[in-house]
């Protein structure tokens, strides 16, 4: 049986994996193993990172929403749960943005969950 030689496929592997640790510290970058690990290491971060990033943008705007709800004298929670009486279907991203740029329209949205909540428990 001959001899199979596969330095090319190997040589063009390694030079993958050394092209995308490029600048990273020390050994990381240029020896084959270390940028390996590195680079794995990298996808699985920035994999966490992606889904983290949601989770904190929710959590911006409930923030934005609650601090817009109490100058208009009323909590998050029974702002969101008048809203959901009201059929008003607005996503927490929509309604940040309404209460950091539209001030009157946020406090148009107040009243009508303030007399949703007041109907409800009535």
């Amino acid at each position: 049986m001959p001899r199979v030689k596969r330095g090319v496929q190997t040589k063009r592997k390694h030079k993958k994996f050394i092209k995308l640790a490029k600048g990273f510290y020390g050994r990381k970058k240029n020896v084959y193993t270390r940028a390996m690990e590195q680079v794995m290491k990298g996808w699985q971060k920035s994999y966490i990172g992606r889904k983290e990033k949601k989770r904190t943008y929710r959590q911006l705007w409930i923030v934005r929403i609650n601090a817009a709800c109490r100058q208009n004298g009323i909590s998050y929670s029974r702002f969101i749960d008048g809203l959901r009486k009201a059929n008003i279907e607005l996503n927490r991203k929509q309604l940040a943005e309404l209460a950091v740029n539209d001030n009157n329209a946020f406090s148009k949205l107040v009243d009508i969950a303030k007399e949703n909540v007041a109907i409800a428990s009535n």
